[in-house]
This record gives structure tokens, sequence and C-alpha cells, in this order.
């Protein structure tokens, strides 16, 4: 019947999930989608984020030719739980992977961390699995890190062959795997965008879901020489800071490889039918006290969770179209399963996220959700601490679980972000009630998701 099919037909799925049934416009077909994910970019590092320092070209193509989101977050402040968001459409808290894998020490420390789960359990469903039975194939190419380990081999439990991904590629960081076939690819972007295009042109004339997932701009910060050079002499330049000459030449890399993943799209007639998404799946490893957000990696203020997200549909997306509605990566899972048709799967599922195809047609549109939430009960080598978080509407709660597991003064932190995106107004104290009302709706949702709590560790003075 081919790609121009009407979405109103049932897919037979034989398994626990029943019948897949369209939830799509009768007029779509299913289209491909491309999903693009970047390691450690915070949103300010972007120039159609309005920064100059940084020059990403062919991202900012991205925008002119789609949708901005500009209150896009990310579920964790750390890479795993992001990704088992982005993977099943559940809250990490629900799923009880809320840290990086394997996670960090947390000897001689106030609160005791939970045991949590160090993998995505293959009893989950993933958004690969979904469109899989839709009839898409699934191809994953770059990093993985949702298995106990990073010792990857084809058909093992937990790794990606086995989460509904059919070709397959992992990758690791610099001297901590394989290294790339090709020369001065030390983050395997080229292997990784190889490995795309040749997945692209197989799977040309069938529904596509190609998984796109980079080590960079993770550390270690190596790349060309001349590249680091170039950003080291602009203005600004500093090393470790906001603008960090070694990640700006590996986002241009990185960027580089997008500009070559589109130029294949055109060039095999596929921009019609495919929907390009980019994010990122945590803030940038960078000062805490950065502009306009206060943060970075491991941080619940806006600087370690609010990503840049660019979604790119032709046809469907208006061209330099902005959204202010707030989403989460675990609204990828409910776009995608609707756009392939797939919706009841959403609901069979469990899902944490809303469908995000309402704002992609009308961007003045919002998503029937009250608030979104964050929890992480872990300490990191590159956080400020436990905490929690919720955002409903404007406002923003913070809460740090050392003090108000302790009953100490000072656990609740609350801002405004319309007025004070950087969060340096804590208005905890001043709008009394609010801050209340916030902090037992974040405790009720953890309730809800069955969030594990952090306890006081023996020998702990209360």
């Amino acid at each position: 019947m081919g790609r121009s099919v009407v979405l109103f037909l049932s897919f037979l799925w034989i398994g626990v999930f029943g019948a897949i049934q369209s939830s799509v416009a009768s007029e779509l077909a299913q289209p491909n989608i491309v999903f693009i994910l970047v390691d450690d970019l915070g949103r300010h590092q972007l120039s159609c984020y309005d920064d100059s320092f940084y020059e990403t070209p062919h991202i900012d193509r991205l925008v002119e030719e789609g949708m901005r989101f500009d209150n896009a977050y990310a579920a964790a402040a750390i890479c795993s739980p992001t990704r088992a968001s982005i993977m099943t459409g559940k809250y990490p808290a629900r799923l009880h992977l809320t840290d990086f894998i394997p996670g960090g020490r947390t000897t001689n420390r106030k609160l005791q961390t939970p045991e949590w789960s160090k993998g995505l359990p293959v009893e989950e469903t993933t958004v690969a699995e979904a469109l899989k039975a839709a009839g898409y194939a699934t191809g994953h190419f770059g990093k993985w890190h949702l298995n106990r380990d990073k010792k990857y081999e084809l058909g093992r439990d937990g790794d990606p062959g086995s989460q509904g991904f059919d070709d397959v590629l992992t990758t690791h960081k610099p001297k901590a795997g394989p290294a790339s076939p090709y020369e001065e690819d030390w983050h395997h972007v080229r292997q990784i965008t190889e490995r795309s295009l040749a997945f692209i042109e197989k799977h040309r004339d069938q529904p596509f879901f190609c998984f796109v997932t980079h080590n960079s701009i993770h550390d270690p910060e190596i790349e060309k020489r001349q590249l680091i050079d170039k950003y080291a002499e602009k203005a600004g330049a500093q090393k470790n800071g906001l603008k960090n000459p070694k990640q700006a030449a590996m986002l241009e890399t990185l960027d580089m490889s997008i500009g070559v993943i589109m130029d294949r799209l055109r060039a095999l007639d596929l921009e019609q039918d495919t929907v390009v998404v980019f994010f990122s799946d945590n803030g940038q490893l960078g000062p805490k006290n950065g502009k306009p957000f206060r943060g970075s990696k491991a941080d619940l203020y806006e600087g370690g969770i609010r990503m840049p997200l660019i979604v790119r549909w032709p046809g469907i997306v208006a061209a330099g179209s902005v959204c202010e509605e707030i989403v989460i990566s675990n609204d990828f899972f409910p776009t995608f399963c609707e756009l392939a048709g797939g919706g009841n799967v959403v609901s069979q599922a469990k899902v944490d996220g809303c469908s995000l195809l309402p704002l992609l047609r009308e961007p003045a549109s919002s998503l029937a959700r009250d608030s979104v939430c964050w929890h992480y009960p872990h300490y990191h080598g590159r956080g400020l601490g436990p905490q929690g978080a919720i955002r409903r509407g404007r406002y923003k709660l913070i809460e740090w679980f050392e003090k108000s597991v302790m009953g100490e003064a000072g656990a609740f932190e609350l801002y405004d972000l319309e007025k004070d995106p950087g969060e340096q107004n804590n208005l905890a104290i001043s709008m009394p009630d609010l801050s209340g009302e916030l902090a037992r709706s974040l405790q009720q949702w953890r309730i809800e998701v069955g969030a594990q709590m952090m306890t006081v560790s023996d020998g702990a003075e209360r």
C-alpha cells in the first residue's frame, strides 16, 4: 500500500499491547522520525537561543524551518534518567532510575540514597518497540547508557537490540571503549553520522525511526586544535566557562554532522515525510552562576534542566514558529506513538507524557497538564545536593532534601520564572501560601509515582 496509507487503518500487534489504532488525522501518512539527542548541551550554547559565541548554522536552520520550544525540559539533570524518560514516556522517579548509571559514591553524607534501578527494565515498553510494532524500521546509533554497564553486546538483555532497535551502533566516550574507525573522530560523531545515513538510505521506502544519540559534547573535551584555537580567540572565551572554546569546537563538529544528515534527507526527497527533533539530555558541564540561567548539569535550577528543543516537519510545523508551552522529555514517547498511529499503546503503558502534536500544529495551544516535576535523591560530584522540584505555570519550587528530611529551615526556594529566569529572588518566605501549596503538590506527586525517598544516614546529627 506504500507510504501514503492513511492512519485510520489498524495495525495488528500480537502481544500484550493489542491493536494499535490511529489517532492522527487521516490525511497524514506515517512520517519518518529522526531524533538527534546531544549530551551535556546547555540551551544557551546555541546561537538560535541568542548566543553569538557558539556557531551552529545547521541547528539554526532547523529553527528557521521549524519550531523552537522556549520552555522545554529534561526529566532529569543528568543523562541516564532523561534517556529513560525518552524511551518510556515515564518520569524517572516512577521507573526508580534516577541517577546516571552506575551512580556515584555517597559515603559520609547526611542522607542515604535509596536502592535505585541501575538499568532500564526490559519489561518496559520502549518507544522503539512501539514504533517497530507499527511498521517502523528502528535504528539506534551512539550513546545508550541505560544498561547496568557499557559492555554492550548484540542481543544482551538491556542493550538497544533487546529494547526494540533492529539496527544498532553503541559508542563510548574517548578511551572508554572501542575507538571510531575514522581519524580525529574522538567522540564518534562521524561514525554515528555515517551509520545513521546508511540506515536512512536502506529504509528510504518505509517509515523509520532513526535515533542519533551523540556522546558529544560530554567531557573529555577533545577536538581539532585549529577549531579550539578559533574559539579561544573570540571575545569572552574562557576555559571551563559559559563560553568554552573546547565545547564550542566540539559543537561545531556536531553541527556539521546535522547538516550532513539534513542534506541526505533532501537528496533522497524525504524532507516532507520526516520529522526531525533536536534535544539535549541535560545542561552544560560548566559554571553554576550562568546567564541567563542559574546552575548547570546535575542541578534542578534552570541551567541543568531547561533544554533546547527544535522540531522540523515541513507542511505541518510552521517555519520560524515558537512555542512557549511547558513540555518535558516524557512527551516524546506519546508524540511519536501518535505520529505512528499507536495512541492505544500510550494508554496501556500508562505514560506520564503528553503528545506534542497539538503544539506542533498550533504553537499557541496548551496541554492538559497542571505541572511537571523532578526527583533527584542522590549526590553528584557536579551537583549542589539531593533535591526535587515542581513547575506550575510561571512558578517553580525547589526542595532541598538535606534540609527537608532533617527538618531544617530553608528547605524550599520559590521563583517566578517569567520575571526571574535566573532564579535569583527566592519568594518562599514572601509567598508562603503558594510555596506551601506547591510543596504539598510535589509531595503528592512523589506518592503517585512511587518515588524513592532518602533517609537519614546512620550517625548523622539531627
